[in-house]
């Protein structure tokens, strides 16, 4: 019997309009057509005169298609079989035929990809490198439910799209193909036809691996290979984690904290050996890096990722990744990633318009674009994007053992009218400015992670009055562990930017967030943003000149430790670096052969050891008991005196003296009689100060003061900060 499309007599299995389709690559379901079909096999091979099936030992010829360049056919016998062609020249090639294989996605794949619940998306989209069927190779699955076609390109394809085009599988939206030989380290993109045509390349978005910037392939990488010896850290973390533990974050952009001998970026290996043991001696309990998700832009720091869940390759593999983060905690370092779930960068490579359509962010700019940044706004209420980033949060957390997540920008995410003008934003269903789907997506993010891997946080970078950011998600709010302390900043250092003669005026800046210390879990953060954009350094944002500036940040940074909420320091600050910093070079390690800075990172390392042996610091954070004023309103003298206490702790007093006037004779009220250790003192010769101070004590031998029973008269250094500890 003869078939459509066989004038010539050829038995061609298929009409002429379906083979055409398949050769211009503009068909949706290549696996209906191409393998084995009965006794038949079937090949697209572009540039082929010539192809064979090859099985059992022996060859059968395939025929051309009469009517479609590059497709062959022909009878062969049951069993496996590979493909052998020639070209036009007698140049030969073979290979196993993908679409000989069947799909690797299960029923419960499919069915948690169907309905946006896969928790573990990763283990079932992106490029995993197995054995399927007897073959090895690599499985690829991606989410483009609007495309007309998907292919799978690269060097071992000839970046033909014609060559791998992908089964679709079902309602799901997703394609996937197992590509025989192809393996880990495979260059790799997309080629996805939309309604309007073929669009650019795309990268993987669920990619484990990436070219190095400039270039925009994705990487083949295996995930899971490392071998992690941090066993006992990750059984005792949950205990480093809660409100009364000691948090001290040393947060680090780690393309600039310090480069190599040729100015080269150094490798995850190389901070495994350099930033682990550099973070541990001075005391921080935990790094916080700024984001790893790979980006195309070294300008953004990462707060423009395209790749969520590949480390930049800056760095290394995903297996040298590991390797860091599991020597920090066999070091006793807990390890944060800064995590951009709220935007994402508009590069023809990247998530926008992915399969032709509006599919990772929304179709209308008042609600899919970012003014501030240029980006793009993530749909939060398609519950495929709401998978995407859920089951990233819990990818890093898993995959890499990391101890939490800092939120980025979270205040943009809660608005819908954030930093936009009236009338070019689009309300919520009842009319409101808050986005109901972001509330829902950081509200289902927090409550899988803490539920699904023990011990870890997430910190909010949160900086409006939206209530409940550290409230559990069963008491209505956000579910967040810690929030940074937006307020509490920039109070703290306009204060101390100003003249010491003018802050009486601005005596409030510094005791204000004691007003609402307790309402939420705070960090308190000196963070990168403070030392960028013409803010100069810290010491540069200090009052004064010289050796002024440098009593001041100590005694800021001391404050800083004494006060209620967990404490963040963005590199470089340790030590005072004097310029800006910038993310194209390494940090001015050469200043630490001057004594005021070398000064400042003895003080910043004895302010960690004292906060973390003294209970009295710590352990109360959580409520106001572990807090006292003896002295809120001293703004003629800028001094401020206060107690800090816990539950089986020894009490510690702190004094600090905001001006360049030393003030003897000070009458501290204590609560003990007796007497009391100087345990602390910024203005003492080993962090470059002057030396003024109580030869390591005070005397509890007056009458009552400040609210308290007895009282030291003490001397109090310029620009400094006293703690006392009651022996």
């Amino acid at each position: 019997m003869r078939k459509a499309g066989t004038d010539r007599g050829i038995d061609t299995g298929i009409d002429a309009a379906t083979a055409r389709a398949l050769a211009e690559a503009r068909h949706g379901d290549p696996f209906a057509h191409l393998g084995r079909q009965g006794t038949q096999v079937r090949a697209l091979v572009p540039g082929a005169a010539k192809v064979w099936a090859e099985g059992a030992g022996t060859r059968h010829a395939l025929t051309p298609h009469p009517e479609a360049p590059g497709l062959f056919q022909g009878e062969v016998p049951p069993g496996p079989y590979r493909l052998r062609a020639e070209d036009g020249a007698g140049q030969g090639w073979d290979w196993d035929d993908p679409y000989r294989f069947g799909p690797v996605l299960g029923e419960i794949d499919e069915h948690l990809l169907g309905e946006g619940s896969h928790q573990r998306l990763w283990r079932a989209l992106g490029a995993h490198p197995m054995r399927h069927e007897g073959a090895e190779g690599c499985h690829f699955a991606v989410w483009a439910p609007n495309a007309l076609r998907v292919s799978v390109v690269g060097d071992f394809n000839l970046w033909d799209g014609r060559r791998a085009m992908m089964r679709r599988r079902g309602a799901t939206g997703v394609w996937e193909i197992f590509l025989p030989e192809v393996g880990e380290g495979a260059v790799y993109k997309y080629e996805i036809l939309g309604h309007e045509g073929i669009l650019p390349l795309k990268a993987d978005p669920v990619g484990f691996g990436s070219e190095h910037p400039p270039a925009t392939g994705s990487v083949v990488r295996r995930l899971g290979r490392h071998e992690w010896q941090d066993g006992e850290w990750m059984a005792g973390r949950a205990a480093r984690h809660g409100i009364h533990a000691p948090i001290s974050i040393y947060e680090v952009h780690i393309g600039s904290w310090q480069r190599g001998p040729d100015g080269g970026h150094l490798t995850y290996r190389d901070l495994a050996a350099r930033l682990v043991p550099y973070a541990r001696d001075m005391g921080f309990t935990h790094l916080e890096l700024l984001p790893v998700s790979e980006y195309p832009f070294d300008g953004s720091w990462g707060y423009q990722p395209i790749g969520l869940y590949a480390p930049t390759c800056r760095h290394g593999t995903p297996e040298d990744f590991a390797h860091f983060v599991d020597q920090a905690h066999q070091a006793g370092l807990g390890v944060i990633l800064d995590w951009v779930p709220g935007h994402f960068p508009s590069d023809a490579h990247g998530l926008g318009r992915f399969d032709g359509t509006a599919l990772y962010e929304h179709a209308n700019p008042d609600e899919g674009f970012h003014r501030d940044w240029n980006t793009l706004i993530y749909n939060y209420g398609r519950a495929e994007v709401m998978n995407y980033l859920v089951a990233n949060a819990l990818y890093w957390l898993e995959e890499f053992h990391l101890d939490g997540l800092r939120v980025d920008a979270v205040a943009s995410m809660l608005y819908r009218d954030y930093s936009r003008p009236e009338g070019q934003w689009v309300p919520n269903k009842d009319g409101g400015r808050e986005n109901y789907e972001a509330i829902r997506f950081l509200q289902e993010m927090n409550r899988l992670i803490y539920g699904k891997v023990p011990g870890i946080l997430t910190v909010a970078e949160e900086s409006t009055a939206f209530p409940g950011v550290t409230r559990p998600v069963s008491a209505g709010g956000l579910g967040f562990g810690y929030k940074w302390n937006m307020g509490w900043m920039n109070d703290t250092l306009d204060y101390m930017a100003r003249d010491p003669i003018h802050r009486r005026w601005h005596h409030h800046q510094m005791t204000f967030a004691l007003t609402y210390a307790y309402s939420e879990n705070f960090i308190l953060p000196l963070s990168h943003d403070e030392v960028v954009h013409g803010k100069g350094s810290m010491l540069g944002r200090m009052a004064g000149a010289g050796a002024a500036k440098f009593a001041n940040l100590r005694a800021y940074y001391a404050f800083m430790w004494c006060h209620p909420g967990r404490k963040l320091l963005f590199m470089g600050q340790e030590w005072a670096q004097g310029r800006e910093w910038d993310h194209d070079r390494g940090l001015d390690w050469h200043q630490l052969d001057l004594g005021a800075h070398r000064g400042v990172r003895t003080l910043v390392r004895d302010l960690n050891a004292l906060y973390r042996r003294e209970a009295a610091l710590h352990a109360a954070d959580g409520h106001g008991d572990g807090f006292r004023w003896l002295d809120a309103d001293d703004a003629d003298r800028s001094v401020y005196a206060f107690l800090r206490r816990a539950p089986a702790a020894k009490t510690l007093a702190v004094v600090a003296n905001m001006t360049p006037v030393a003030r003897e004779g000070y009458r501290l009220g204590l609560p003990a009689p007796g007497p009391w250790a100087e345990v602390l003192n910024t203005d003492a010769t080993a962090y470059d100060g002057a030396g003024g101070g109580n030869f390591g004590q005070a005397m509890a031998d007056g009458g009552p003061a400040q609210g308290q029973p007895h009282s030291a008269a003490i001397y109090l250094p310029p620009l400094s900060v006293l703690v006392f500890r009651q022996d």
